[in-house]
């Protein structure tokens, strides 16, 4: 059984057949998904569903890209919206230099937010990084100081030195589809490289779909054709990097358990 730790089941593209989409990913053997909100308004949505299907779990939190709408959101509406049973992580959250469609202090101050209702509930959070290690990794240095959180980069493709420094903080990296890009050969030699038990799979459905799939709508299927390429890269057969990432899944978002 894989997982795909990161989808978005309510955007366009998914939405619109989501029970079928929901299908054909369990019949490609995937048996989780984590569906990740971006907004405050998707909160419900995204929980609605998790409610429907029981093999799908919610997420809450604010995108970078979204931090100046969001910008006097306070940490109790975060924290209310985590007691829901089928909540089991903070975010996406984090900082976006590339786009900068939100202030970048506003980012940061939100980002720090997410990461104190992490550390008050135990969830993890699920960060986003863009264009923006230094300052990603000096929040998360400094917050870490003030007491521990669990946390997760995901849809990873930074530097193998931001690599090294966040799996030192006790990080988990998550790999999407981009690691089967022809030109990410820097991201497929840090996905050889990578802890078997600091390691995660996703799609970021429906963005950024795998080979053979590039051009298509990505779907949560498609984990299975990241999580085959990584194996490969990794030198074990799929059913131990699926076995090993769902593991992983599970001690992380120990909620879903």
């Amino acid at each position: 059984m894989l997982i795909d730790s990161h989808c978005h089941l309510e955007y366009k593209g998914l939405v619109e057949d989501q029970r079928g989409v929901l299908a054909r990913a369990r019949e490609a053997g995937i048996g989780g998904f984590l569906s990740i909100s971006t907004r405050q308004s998707e909160w419900d949505q995204v929980i609605a569903t998790a409610e429907r299907e029981p093999d799908v779990w919610a997420s809450v939190g604010i995108h970078p890209h979204e931090a100046d709408g969001h910008a006097d959101l306070g940490e109790a509406a975060l924290l209310a919206a985590t007691e829901h049973h089928k909540v089991i992580a903070i975010g996406e959250t984090g900082l976006d230099y590339y786009y900068d469609h939100s202030d970048r202090e506003t980012q940061k101050a939100l980002f720090r937010r997410h990461i104190s209702v992490a550390r008050q509930t135990g969830l993890p959070i699920i960060i986003h990084t863009r264009n923006a290690e230094e300052d990603t990794f000096a929040i998360l240095a400094q917050e870490i100081e003030q007491g521990r959180f669990p946390a997760l980069i995901h849809c990873f493709t930074a530097s193998p030195d931001f690599a090294q420094k966040v799996l030192g903080l006790g990080l988990t990296i998550s790999l999407s589809g981009i690691v089967t890009f022809k030109n990410a050969k820097d991201l497929q030699a840090i996905a050889a490289e990578l802890p078997e038990d600091r390691i995660l799979v996703e799609t970021d459905a429906p963005f950024l779909a795998p080979v053979p799939h590039r051009g298509r709508v990505c779907e949560p299927a498609f984990t299975a054709d990241t999580a085959r390429f990584v194996a490969g890269l990794r030198g074990v057969e799929p059913e131990v990097l699926a076995e090993q990432t769902t593991r992983n899944f599970f001690k992380l978002f120990g909620k879903a358990a």
